[in-house]
């Protein structure tokens, strides 16, 4: 190895961009713990029935109280408790540990005084400014004042550390409808953008010849399908393919080869979010020919970013169909978690996950070609219909 070539001890991944808790999370910060209480209280019941809602705060009753759920020697209780379900655990955890715990939510409410969230509402509260001016570092991407008092301006110190102090939005504490509409606006804007994945890659051996190059309509359905996302849905696209097809795909399309080798369909899906685990991917199988920009906007309409993933239901299986569905940022660590259990089959994770199910358009339009027979059929059916 070259001396001046710097070693990698670790491959270089692309992360996810996560805060302490989960993707979106907001920490108040500035102002007693009761009042920070109060606040979420009343914004959960503002947002409560739009958005899945998690909120993160300190016990604040004396330390060596003991939780009624734990067993002595125990450490890790759980408890069905009918109508919710807790988990007691007696070991330390960390953000490794928080974001699996939080990756179904939606948006994360933090109690600032105690905990760190990657954006952050102040309350311009004088009773604070001396624990606030200690906690500068925690100030990262402050998105809002609270004042506390109608005449208090914001402390010199915070003038300091926030060069845009004057851009930043600022509501009186009893504005809490403003507040909730300013969040819930905050986490629609940042919601994760959607690219295109078309499974390019699979082996054919049934049909013979190479799917991705079957001719319905006027050129390949590898290419008809990227033109699909990217001409008409201004969708970036990537062709999902073996490492040792990358030769044969075409040189001006965006190429995604198996990093995750030998898992077909699942494969291809955690090699798309291993590129980009920031995105959410409309993924779409080339022996699908009744794919249309119908079908395909009709998925995106009806998109829940709640859920892992928004997929058809097949009538054929009774199931959600994995290889037409828009897979969610959440879903990269579920499916990880499946395969670390031994199961690599994308239609599982459907079915035991929370998944957004809903009626295809068009009953054509999951129709898959296996067979050179099939093939026949709906290539006639389709020039008939033009």
């Amino acid at each position: 190895m070259d001396r001046k070539t710097k070693h990698q001890k670790h491959a270089k991944l692309s992360r996810p961009q996560l805060g302490t808790f989960g993707r979106q999370e907001i920490s108040f910060i500035g102002t007693p713990c009761g009042g920070i209480q109060t606040l979420s209280r009343q914004i959960m019941g503002h947002l409560g029935a739009k958005v899945k809602l998690a909120y993160v705060d300190a016990d604040h009753s004396q330390a060596e109280t003991p939780s009624p759920g734990m067993i002595p020697g125990s450490h890790l209780v759980y408890t069905d408790k009918i109508n919710f379900h807790r988990f007691d655990l007696h070991t330390q955890a960390d953000s490794f540990q928080y974001r699996q715990w939080f990756n179904g939510q939606d948006l994360i409410l933090v109690n600032g005084n105690h905990f760190t969230a990657n954006r952050q509402i102040v309350f311009i509260d004088p009773r604070k400014f001396d624990s606030l001016r200690r906690k500068l570092d925690r100030l990262t991407e402050v998105i809002g004042f609270i004042t506390i008092e109608e005449s208090t301006d914001i402390p010199d110190f915070l003038k300091d550390h926030l060069t845009n102090w004057e851009d930043i939005p600022r509501w009186k504490v009893e504005e809490t409808v403003a507040i909730s509409r300013f969040i819930e606006e905050h986490y629609r804007a940042h919601l994760p953008a959607v690219k295109g994945l078309i499974l390019a890659g699979g082996k054919s051996q049934r049909m013979g010849r190479d799917k991705g190059r079957l001719n319905y309509h006027g050129l390949p359905q590898r290419q008809y399908l990227y033109q699909l996302m990217e001409q008409t849905l201004s969708i970036p696209a990537h062709l999902s393919c073996r490492p040792d097809q990358l030769d044969e795909m075409p040189e001006d399309h965006r190429l995604l080869p198996d990093s995750f080798a030998g898992l077909g369909p699942f494969g291809a899906i955690l090699s798309a979010f291993r590129e980009d685990p920031n995105s959410a991917w409309l993924v779409v199988a080339c022996d699908l020919p009744f794919v249309n920009q119908a079908g395909l906007r009709y998925l995106l309409d009806k998109r829940d970013v709640s859920s892992i993933a928004t997929a058809f239901h097949n009538p054929a299986t009774d199931f959600p169909d994995p290889l037409l569905t828009l897979w969610e940022p959440r879903a990269y660590p579920t499916l990880l978690q499946f395969l670390s259990q031994g199961y690599s089959c994308p239609r599982k994770v459907l079915i035991n996950s929370p998944v957004r199910s809903i009626e295809a358009p068009d009953e054509q339009l999951l129709t898959n070609v296996n067979n050179p027979a099939e093939f026949e059929k709906v290539r006639i059916l389709l020039a008939k219909s033009k």
